[in-house]
């Protein structure tokens, strides 16, 4: 039985649970309004714990898993059902910013087999797929992809992949942390799309850095530097037929390479990657959070789940108001719309950014820390992704705050364990701003709006 440590810690280090904060015990705090929920967030401050991960047979290994670990993997986590390395270089060698130096200045690759391929293929598929998600899938054309989401009869986000479109009559749903194979084939059970619904055996890497596309091109030459964003082509690696993408979860230069028969394949196409990125000082890496916060792409289940609404999350542009076809949850997300237009959103707390102060923060957060007013009097908000970023010199956090403190400029306070804190059991200053934090080389239609409404503005 192998172990691998969870903590952020060296693996031979025991993490005492945080201290007490604001004179509060582990005890879930009552004070963040979550009545809207019917499963509130866990806001208990329990810290860093020495637990580890049990390797064994019910959770899958990817294909690559094996490879992830000759690269020097020492931690995981479990996404998608599936072992997912989450850690390369120590803490006592530098971490994950050094892992982040590799990704902002050179190349990296991930295993990101986790984003498991759910294929929809037949006559229905693209009226099956427009059925399930909430952009219009007629305007995405074959070999292309978009950011997408798909929502319960109640708006909740069910999932937020990438969708590709191979052909006409051929999608995959490259899911994030929630196993929608199961919802799509529920959902067909009564509408009777024609369409077949179930995985496949694709496991996507990612490539990933401003030296991304000189290594793609050495892979499949200078036609790949053609590939728009959200684009795709066909080509091989080693041999053996993939799919890519121009996509990733950073916002710098990127790419995805989608290997079909992965199983078989796996090691082949690892191999002939590390090969061609000796020349580009390609590293191996954990999916860079510390990088898709500063570009404020989401994570499913920290940022956001079922019962987050994405006008909640800065999903609303996902939300279109010209789309005329029917598709899961429209009544609900229009009403939703008419109540925030209203001045009367139906929510409680809704996603902003902030700046915090304390120590630099550059490991995952074990808990979802607590934000209190200006006052730092009773909690009221919690974070879920914080991260320090090294060329802002800040750190910086996605979280949720009741909608009236939203604003940006609106000023608050966090409280960091002690390992972050400035000082023991005092809450560090904080304030709202903008997401992104700071441009992506690839903005989104989000960014790109808000990039148009700013130039209108000046």
């Amino acid at each position: 039985m192998t172990e691998i440590s969870l903590g952020a810690a060296a693996p031979d280090a025991v993490a005492e649970p945080a201290s007490n904060q604001n004179g509060r015990s582990h005890r879930q705090c009552t004070t963040v309004d979550q009545s809207d929920r019917k499963v509130p967030i866990n806001l208990r401050q329990s810290g860093r714990t020495p637990t580890e991960l049990l390797i064994s047979t019910r959770v899958r290994k990817s294909p690559y898993w094996h490879l992830s670990h000759d690269a020097g993997c020492w931690r995981a986590t479990v996404y998608n059902r599936i072992y997912h390395p989450r850690g390369y270089v120590k803490p006592e060698d530098g971490g994950a910013m050094v892992e982040y130096d590799a990704l902002v200045n050179h190349v990296t690759m991930w295993n990101v087999a986790v984003e498991r391929q759910i294929q929809v293929k037949g006559p229905d598929a693209e009226a099956f797929v427009n059925y399930v998600i909430t952009r219009d899938a007629t305007r995405i054309q074959p070999m292309h992809g978009k950011y997408v989401i798909l929502c319960n009869e109640a708006g909740g986000v069910l999932n937020d992949p990438v969708l590709l479109r191979l052909s006409h009559d051929e999608f995959w749903f490259s899911l994030s942390d929630s196993d929608l194979e199961w919802w799509l084939r529920g959902v067909n059970v009564g509408k009777k799309f024609d369409v077949s619904i179930g995985e496949i055996d694709v496991c996507p890497v990612q490539i990933q850095g401003p030296k991304s596309e000189d290594l793609m091109a050495d892979l499949f030459g200078d036609a790949v530097r053609e590939i728009p964003f959200y684009g795709l082509m066909a080509g091989e690696v080693a041999g053996h037929p993939v799919i890519v993408s121009q996509t990733g979860f950073t916002g710098e230069k990127g790419y995805e390479i989608y290997l079909r028969d992965a199983s078989l394949h796996a090691e082949d196409m690892w191999n002939a990657v590390l090969e061609a990125g000796k020349a580009h000082n390609l590293m191996v890496i954990a999916p860079a959070h510390h990088r898709r916060i500063a570009a404020g792409i989401l994570s499913w289940g920290q940022d956001l789940d079922q019962e987050t609404l994405p006008f909640q999350c800065n999903l609303g542009y996902q939300v279109p108001r010209k789309k005329t076809a029917d598709y899961i949850g429209k009544e609900r997300l229009e009403a939703v719309r008419a109540e925030i237009e209203a001045g009367r959103p139906p929510f409680k707390n809704t996603l902003v950014g902030i700046t915090l102060g304390g120590q630099p923060i550059t490991d995952y957060a074990p808990d979802f820390w607590l934000i209190s007013g200006a006052d730092g009097g009773d909690p009221v908000g919690y974070v879920t992704s914080p991260w320090y970023s090294p060329e802002l010199e800040t750190n910086i956090a996605l979280c949720h705050v009741p909608v009236g403190m939203s604003a940006v400029g609106t000023e608050l306070k966090v409280w960091l364990p002690d390992e972050y804190a400035s000082e023991p059991g005092v809450p560090v200053d904080a304030r709202v701003v903008e997401v992104p934090f700071r441009p992506s080389v690839n903005p989104n239609a989000r960014e790109l709006a808000q990039a148009k409404g700013r130039d209108h503005a000046h």
